[in-house]
């Protein structure tokens, strides 16, 4: 997944919550710890993708 030291600076683009290392549907994900805001960001070959516009909501 992704390094920690990495994850530890990542904050949700939203809320600016921290991420924890999380898996989808489609692999893996980073996903944000607020639970207002319980959006999913995907991992694609190591990159997070951390738009709003593409997560996916946990709350499903």
């Amino acid at each position: 997944m992704i390094e920690p030291w990495l994850r530890e600076i990542l904050r949700c683009p939203q809320c600016k919550s921290t991420l924890s290392d999380g898996t989808g549907p489609r692999g893996p994900e980073l996903h944000c710890t607020n639970a207002e805001c319980r959006l999913a960001y995907r991992v694609d070959d190591g990159i997070p993708v951390l738009l709003v516009d593409e997560s996916r909501s946990l709350a499903d």
